[in-house]
């Protein structure tokens, strides 16, 4: 009795080729709607409605041209950011872009906890027990070498941000009016308003998301011949984070923006989901919000100690005993420490420095945008495949951007 071989259809067969290519890009733009993400995204929703989906817009452009500019040194040099950093510009800038990523990722994991502080409230568990277990048990998993099993479970909590996109389709918007807003600017020269399209770029196109990249393409030995692979996963998964971070605008916009309700806590932002889960609301925000705050938790210090160990050529890696790799295990355990110390202060404002940590994200942003740029243009390093004029005219344009929105905080707040 022959065997009859089952043909899949044609459209079925294409969704699954794109997905065997999906990796580094698609995790790294998911991860954007990590915790400081979602309270960004929820905050900057309930506050301004729907005039933030155009920000969206051009971020995602913006994102779409620096990722696959990190992708493609990555592919060709087969080294990561930091490494390219110290051999193009040498120890002093390469320490001062350091200093500026070991503040962007500090900020950020602080955030993280934050996260974890507020995920635990919902539950009724105090930020003194839940943030120090989370710190030691992810800790635990990591230097133990368990993680892997772990990460599975906490990347399909993370799939709880497409409880968004559902609940925008039952609560039906006016697809008008936010079609309206995504194509009109709507600007505010206003501190609370800058700070928050500063913490929109910020949590988007991070810096430590650029590193990360570069050395997954790296470590992936991408063959150039197929590189074209890389960079579809690059552009699909950045398209993908951002149309998942418009959706939590949307709805926060649509059910909180039109009430009234500005989100200042975890427990303001679960009412956003309250048209999908009634009751459950807050059970729900806050599974996606701990997924989500505990994978970041377990990638940021470890990607910042493997960048800074990598740009000064310390020895680094979780195989090697502590005692061969006492400045990776040391700075490891002083960005977790120091993280959730901070997050443990009394009285401290958790969604308000969840958004303030993006913040300082995107202000510390062009100074790493500035080096890569001057790298992704180096004929001898990257020959054929050096920065064409669209990327260049992109990507500077988002760098000046950036840097003239950080000018006007400023200038306003010393005028």
């Amino acid at each position: 009795m022959k065997k009859q071989n089952l043909k899949l259809p044609l459209w079925l067969r294409k969704i699954g080729l794109i997905f065997t290519i999906l990796g580094p890009g698609l995790i790294t733009a998911s991860a954007d709607n990590d915790a400081p993400g979602i309270a960004t995204y929820s905050s900057a929703g309930s506050t301004y409605g729907y005039s933030f989906i155009w920000i969206i817009i051009v971020i995602t452009i913006g994102e779409v041209v620096i990722q696959e500019m990190a992708a493609r040194m990555g592919a060709v040099t087969g080294k990561g950011t930091a490494d390219l950093i110290r051999e193009r510009f040498g120890v002093k800038i390469t320490a001062f872009a350091m200093l500026c990523l070991l503040l962007a990722n500090l900020g950020t994991t602080v955030a993280q906890f934050a996260g974890v502080a507020a995920a635990g409230e919902l539950f009724g568990v105090s930020r003194y027990i839940s943030v120090p277990v989370a710190a030691l048990l992810i800790s635990f998993l990591i230097l133990r070498g368990n993680y892997k099993n772990i990460e599975k479970l906490l990347l399909i909590l993370c799939l709880s941000s497409l409880s968004y996109v559902i609940t925008v389709f039952l609560i039906k918007p006016d697809w008008g009016l936010v079609l309206r807003d995504a194509i009109t600017p709507n600007i505010q020269f206003e501190t609370d308003y800058i700070l928050a399209v500063l913490a929109v770029i910020g949590t988007t196109i991070t810096p430590w998301g650029i590193f990360y990249l570069q050395a997954s393409v790296a470590d992936r030995g991408t063959d150039m011949a197929k590189y074209g692979q890389t960079r579809l996963d690059v552009m699909f998964g950045s398209a993908w984070g951002n149309i998942i971070s418009a959706f939590i605008i949307i709805t926060t916009a649509a059910t909180l923006f039109t009430a009234g309700i500005q989100v200042n806590d975890a427990q303001t932002a679960a009412l956003a989901l309250r048209p999908l889960a009634g009751e459950w609301s807050s059970l729900l925000f806050a599974i996606g919000l701990l997924g989500a705050s505990l994978l970041a938790v377990s990638v940021l210090p470890l990607a910042t100690t493997y960048a800074f160990c990598e740009a000064f050529g310390f020895e680094r890696g979780l195989n090697r005993p502590m005692r061969d790799a006492p400045i990776f295990y040391g700075i490891f355990g002083v960005i977790t420490m120091v993280s959730m110390l901070v997050v443990l202060i009394p009285g401290l404002p958790l969604f308000r420095i969840m958004v303030l940590s993006q913040s300082l994200n995107a202000i510390l942003l062009p100074v790493l945008l500035i080096l890569v740029l001057i790298l992704a243009n180096d004929h001898q390093l990257m020959g054929k495949w050096k920065n064409g004029t669209v990327a260049n005219v992109l990507s500077i344009g988002m760098t000046v951007l950036i840097f003239i929105v950080t000018v006007v905080l400023f200038a306003g707040e010393l005028l």
